[in-house]
């Protein structure tokens, strides 16, 4: 049985950005990376953007050219993936049948897609947008000839993939089961913005619309029928519902979670020297009150990814200091169309929501507030906002909502 003295799952960003942050902090044992997927770590959110709409081919996704891990020593075992932890042994076994042992291990398995449930589910011609394989093969399907394309989820997948295949000249509807779109992280404003500008672009975006199956040849979906009865034609068919925590393994292994895996201040699970990050990694959050939840997003998981590194490193030097708790600032961004949104900040729980701009000029901001502090700003094509946005959200500032809403106030005159 072979050993790591740092065993990483998963091979994303996060795992990614762990196996780097060991290095340039100095740290000088072994460490390997398993990775589910049979490619070196890549980016994630450009596949269902610029890879989707050809406008970036796949070797410009990877984090590090696949030579940068043999300079560091850092081994990866990809094409498999982890099936059992001993948490008690610091083991795990692979799903190729081998095993190692480990002296700290680092989950960062993200999450698999969320599959739908209802008949018809399991035919050809229904994709994920979650990997390299998901989008080559949907891509080859678009080639063969596919033109009507069905998205099922108004989230920012959806919203994402929609925009790039309505780009290509494809028939698409979009299916959200809610009242509005990004209605789980967005106000009202900037969701009834995006459903505009998607039926302005053609897309046929329908809203309390509820699938009760996908209809079929046998083999391939030719459809989707919605519980009115309808039947939408579909040459295929993008799923993006969400995800569902990687965290089988560690579950059985004894280790806390619901909705994830559960970690404390320091990303430590309750399982003895093992750490998760990431998508997969429940936390209590300072910037949503403490509440105990997930981030999915590339800069949690790099976060978290920097700050786990750090306390390994220091645990291995002689005069090891205390870990600092992981406390980063949250912050997302998404592309559609020649649209750039960004977001920084939690707004769940926020009680005032303040426009700032007009919508129909296409450059606006909304932003959150809870007891008139600020709590989280969504910019559209407006960057000043969102970069002095972020700086009343990190300070709790207090604001007045009038003066919040004059777009000709500067956001850092509010500090």
């Amino acid at each position: 049985m072979t050993h790591s003295d740092v065993i990483i799952v998963g091979a994303g960003h996060g795992g990614a950005q762990c196996a780097i942050a060991l290095r340039q902090n100095g740290f000088s044992g072994s460490v390997t990376v398993i990775g589910r997927e049979p490619e070196y770590p890549y980016e994630r959110p450009p596949l269902s953007k610029e890879y989707f709409a050809r406008e970036k081919t796949f070797d410009r996704l990877y984090i590090r050219p696949p030579t940068f891990w043999a300079e560091k020593d850092v081994t990866f075992r990809l094409g498999t993936e982890v099936v059992k932890v001993d948490a008690a042994g610091h083991s795990v076994t692979l799903s190729d049948g081998s095993a190692m042992t480990y002296g700290t291990l680092v989950w960062a398995t993200g999450g698999d897609p969320r599959r739908l449930s209802c008949a018809g589910a399991e035919l050809a011609g229904i994709h994920a947008v979650r990997t390299r394989e998901d989008c080559d093969t949907l891509m080859a399907e678009v080639d063969a000839g596919a033109k009507k394309i069905v998205v099922i989820g108004g989230g920012y997948i959806g919203l994402e993939a929609a925009a790039v295949m309505a780009k290509l000249g494809l028939e698409v509807t979009l299916l959200e089961a809610l009242d509005r779109v990004l209605a789980r992280v967005a106000g009202e404003a900037l969701s009834a913005f995006y459903q505009d500008e998607h039926r302005a672009h053609g897309v046929d975006l329908r809203i309390g619309a509820a699938v009760e199956a996908l209809e079929g040849d046998g083999k391939r979906v030719t459809g989707v029928r919605l519980a009115d009865g309808e039947v939408l034609p579909a040459d295929a068919v993008i799923v993006g519902i969400g995800i569902v925590p990687a965290v089988g393994p560690l579950i059985l292994a004894g280790a806390s979670g619901a909705n994830g895996v559960d970690v404390d201040e320091f990303c430590r699970t309750s399982l003895p020297d093992v750490y998760a990050i990431g998508d997969c990694a429940a936390f209590a959050c300072d910037f949503a009150g403490g509440r105990v939840m997930r981030v999915e997003s590339v800069q949690n998981a790099n976060d978290m990814a920097t700050s786990v590194a750090k306390a390994i490193c220091a645990a291995q030097a002689d005069d090891a200091e205390e870990p600092k708790a992981y406390k980063a600032f949250p912050w997302f961004w998404s592309n559609q169309y020649d649209l750039k949104l960004q977001t920084a900040g939690i707004g769940a729980g926020h009680d005032t929501a303040v426009l700032r701009g007009d919508p129909a000029t296409r450059a606006f901001s909304v932003v959150y507030l809870k007891d008139g502090r600020v709590l989280a700003i969504d910019a559209v094509n407006r960057v000043k906002d969102y970069v002095q946005g972020r700086k009343l959200i990190e300070a709790g500032t207090k604001v007045d909502a009038d003066a919040l809403a004059d777009i000709e106030t500067n956001l850092k005159d509010l500090m």
